[in-house]
Formats: structure tokens, sequence, C-alpha cells
């Protein structure tokens, strides 16, 4: 049976262990793997097709990012929304997620829940026609529009320094404007929220525990179902930590160590 092709979207410095390991991972699962990029990237993992960005979206002058934290977030979440209404059953994928066994949607849906409420969009697949994918993409063409999921307090702002005339940009806004939040709201309009997987097929743990990932192994494997597909590593936060506290090299009794060894993936 043939995989359907995984896509992820990377800008930045050459991957860093934690990318290399789930990048390795879908590879060994199985699944034909495509790493889109504005300039190529270094230290791509063997068996991974590099591809140009701009097949996707244009080469912008400069790309948003998140202003509090540098972050090139906005563009990725722009990014795989065009991916997908382009590309009839290709996955989105963020490259912290790790494949533990292969991604098959069903009727052309995969994402799961992060909350009874919301969908998360590290992985992600929806039908090329999907209403919602293409209400993603008109609203992510006005940088400034206010988005209608944000917290009161800062809608109340928006609009205040919109009529000042001095409208917020999407880079200033809370993190994720275009992310979790605006994927759902889209999906509950539309009648598509109801494809989402349980919150443990895709994010077994919680980004509030991802500190587990440093403690004993078994602690992590104890979230795993049955169905559980994937596990997101939380990329920065999980980046920072394991050079702060253990210079780049995960514990040995960790679950990080212990997928590296099965990878063949160098800290």
């Amino acid at each position: 049976m043939t995989l359907p092709t995984i896509a992820m979207f990377w800008d930045g410095p050459p991957l860093g262990f934690i990318e290399r390991l789930c990048v390795t991972s879908f590879v060994d699962a199985g699944h034909p793997v495509v790493m889109f990029s504005y300039h190529g990237v270094e230290d791509c993992p063997k068996g991974v097709e590099q591809a140009p960005a701009s097949d996707i979206l244009p080469d912008p002058d400069t790309i948003v990012r998140h202003e509090r934290t540098g972050s090139p977030a906005i563009h990725a979440d722009k990014f795989r929304y065009h991916l997908l209404a382009k590309n009839d059953g290709i996955i989105w994928s963020d490259t912290d997620a790790y494949c533990l066994k292969p991604f098959l949607p069903k009727d052309g849906f995969f994402f799961g829940r992060e909350s009874d409420k919301v969908v998360a969009n590290g992985v992600m697949a929806l039908p090329a026609a999907s209403p919602s994918l293409q209400s993603l993409i008109e609203f992510c063409e006005d940088e400034y529009a206010i988005p209608p999921w944000m917290m009161p307090r800062h809608k109340e702002e928006m609009r205040a320094r919109a009529e000042a005339g001095d409208p917020m940009h999407v880079s200033e806004m809370p993190w994720g404007a275009w992310g979790p939040k605006a994927l759902s709201h889209f999906l509950h309009q539309n009648d598509e929220f109801k494809h989402a997987l349980d919150p443990h097929v895709l994010y077994p743990v919680l980004f509030e525990d991802r500190r587990i990932y440093f403690r004993e192994a078994w602690k992590v494997w104890k979230q795993v179902q049955e169905d559980t597909v994937s596990i997101h590593f939380y990329g920065r936060r999980v980046r920072e930590r394991l050079w702060n506290r253990f210079n780049g090299t995960p514990p040995e009794d960790s679950v990080l160590h212990e997928l590296a060894q099965k990878h063949g993936v160098a800290p």
C-alpha cells in the first residue's frame, strides 16, 4: 500500500535533533516526505525530497514572524492551508510531530482535537475542496483582519486601534492568530469539526506535560494508546529545554534517547 505524502515547511537554521528525529520517523514508517523551503534545508535526512516553497506561496520579501517570539509560525499556518488546497490527498505535518504508525486519512480528513472545542493544526489533512480550507485562505489574505476567535479583551484592543487608524498587524496579535483556533472556528462553521480524532491519537502528551519527554520513557508510553499514531514534541519549548538543561543530549532513560537510538539519529 502506498502511503500518503507528508509535507513540511522549514525556514531557519539547519534542522536540529528534534526535527531530524521526527522527519526520519516518517521516512522509516514508509511515508514519502517533501520538505518545502525558500532557500534549501541543510542536514535534511536521507530519503526526503526537497521542494521550493514558492510552488505553494511566492517567496515573500520578508516572512511574517510573530513579533514576540520571532517564529515563522504565522507564515507556516498560511502556507499549510494553501498547500492542502493545491495538493489533494497530501498530509501536512509540523517538523516536531513524531510518526509512531502510518497516517491514514478517512475521506480526506486527518486532524486531532487538543480539547473539546479546539483542533490542533500540527498535523492535518482536509480535502482540497473543503469549505473550511477556502475560508482560512480567504481570511489570511488580510493581515489586519480581527479574528473573531480571539478573546474579547484582545478583540476590543484590536477594534480600538483600528478606529484610531493604527490597526494591529497579525504579527502583533497573541500567539496562534491563524492557527488552531482559526482552523477550529471554520471547521465548526462548516460542519467539518466532526471529523476530528480524539486527542490521544495525535497528541497523547499535553503541552503542559511536555517535560515528561526528559523523564523515564515509560511515563510517555503510558500515555500512548493502541490507536495513537503520533507524539508531538512541542518544538521550540522542548528544543530550549534540551539545550538549557541537558546540553543538547537527551537523558539516557528518556523517550527522546530511546527513539534516537531506534532511528539512528544523533543528538
